[in-house]
């Protein structure tokens, strides 16, 4: 039977919408019958490849940062455990947030605001200002820091200041889904350099610089103390060569807790070049005395700290040094008490930060498939994009098919 124009149309409409249905559905991938497994590797996202907020996910994998989409800065790339791609944009100045322990939520810095990978609804909820640092084991509270430096001096009529730019810096403990916080006790801080919870979130650890001398020499103190109220544990100065391990710096043990000291320049005259050239090692302290305890570990360079533990084996994040950031690349490596290192998760080139949820790390769920991005989770409008010029061009050809029909006159009977 011979389709007239009408038909032929809408024939066509329906047939390019039943394509581009067919092209937005995903095909199933490996890494779908791995759920909740870390993958060995990853890759850079397509230039078109959706937003959470276009197109939500589910809980993340992995996250990790790039300037190689389309937005040609720093930029979240979320893996999910069925292997999709999704972006997070991060605004300008914006630095890198944290991921929840069960990989559904991303806390941005500063503004308060919290993401759901899973529905892709982003609110605020905390008050701004606050700099995530480390989540609680049971993903309920953070520990974050808060400028309360003056942005700007001003001056009186005599020429006195009056306004004090080097204000001590608070640390508060967040519940970032109800929005309360409340300011933890652990002394005065110019600045709070990193925190980390006990796996049971009976004790919290934080180091920083005292006042701006020690900041401006990078000597740093740790202070240990309960979060409930019970007041300072101990504390001790770590100089300018040892910081602590990360957000997991506790051993899964409880009784040791990890820094990352360091052989070669230490200070701010160093250069890119000594700093990258700097040999890393882990030590340990004891949680109870934070005395000295048990055997360093080597670590190798370009060491950015542990971010969880398979065993008694820590697992570091390493971002290798290099003048541009384009050329940098993390991965995720287990260390041995031998000082063997096992490679477990690889980022492309151009990476500059990795994050693994917690409850992935703790279960070590790692040795999973390598997704690709799907070329086809791409936003709504890339598909409008493809979709217009392809309807315009297939009226074009139906209206030339009918001129002609039309100039050679009916068909003889």
């Amino acid at each position: 039977m011979r389709l007239t124009g009408g038909r032929s149309r809408r024939a066509a409409v329906v047939a390019l919408v039943l394509g581009f249905v067919a092209l937005n559905t995903p095909a199933a991938t490996a890494a779908g019958s791995a759920a909740g497994v870390v993958p060995t590797r990853v890759h850079d996202p397509w230039l078109w490849q959706a937003t959470v907020g276009q197109r939500p996910a589910g809980p993340a994998a992995l996250l990790f940062f790039t300037d190689r989409t389309r937005y040609f800065e720093s930029t979240g790339v979320l893996v999910d455990r069925d292997g999709a791609y999704r972006l997070i944009p991060i605004r300008i100045g914006e630095g890198h947030g944290l991921l929840s322990p069960d990989g559904r939520h991303y806390l941005r810095p500063d503004s308060g605001e919290l993401l759901d990978l899973t529905t892709g609804r982003q609110r605020r909820t905390m008050s701004t200002g606050v700099y995530p640092m480390a989540w609680s084991s049971d993903g309920q509270q953070v520990l974050g820091t808060r400028s309360n430096d003056d942005s700007v001096i001003s001056y009186g009529p005599d020429n006195q200041q009056l306004n004090d730019p080097e204000k001590p810096d608070d640390l508060l403990v967040v519940d970032p889904f109800r929005g309360t916080e409340r300011t933890l006790d652990v002394g005065t801080f110019a600045t709070h350099a990193a925190a980390a919870w006990s796996r049971g979130g009976g004790l919290v650890a934080v180091t920083g610089s005292p006042d701006v001398p020690a900041q401006l020499a990078e000597r740093q103190r740790l202070v240990v103390v309960d979060p409930a109220g019970g007041g300072t544990r101990w504390q001790v100065d770590l100089g300018d060569r040892r910081i602590l391990a990360g957000p997991a710096a506790w051993h899964p043990d409880g009784r040791r807790l990890a820094l990352l000291a360091f052989d070669g320049c230490a200070g701010l005259r160093c250069t890119s070049e000594q700093a990258a050239a700097r040999t890393w090692r882990i030590e340990f302290l004891d949680t109870a005395t934070g005395q000295a305890v048990g055997q360093a570990l080597p670590a190798g360079t370009s060491v950015s700290g542990i971010i969880g533990w398979r065993g008694d084996d820590p697992i570091l994040r390493y971002v290798s040094e290099t003048e541009a950031d384009t050329d940098r690349q993390a991965f995720l490596a287990a260390l041995s008490p031998d000082g063997g290192r096992e490679v477990l998760v690889t980022t492309p080139v151009g990476s500059t930060d990795l994050m693994v949820p917690g409850d992935l790390l703790t279960r070590a769920a790692f040795g999973g498939p390598e997704p690709r991005p799907s070329p086809f989770a791409a936003p709504l409008w890339v598909y409008l994009a493809l979709a217009v010029p392809t309807l315009l061009a297939i009226t074009l050809v139906v209206r030339r098919t009918r001129r002609r029909r039309a100039a050679m006159g009916p068909a003889p009977a």
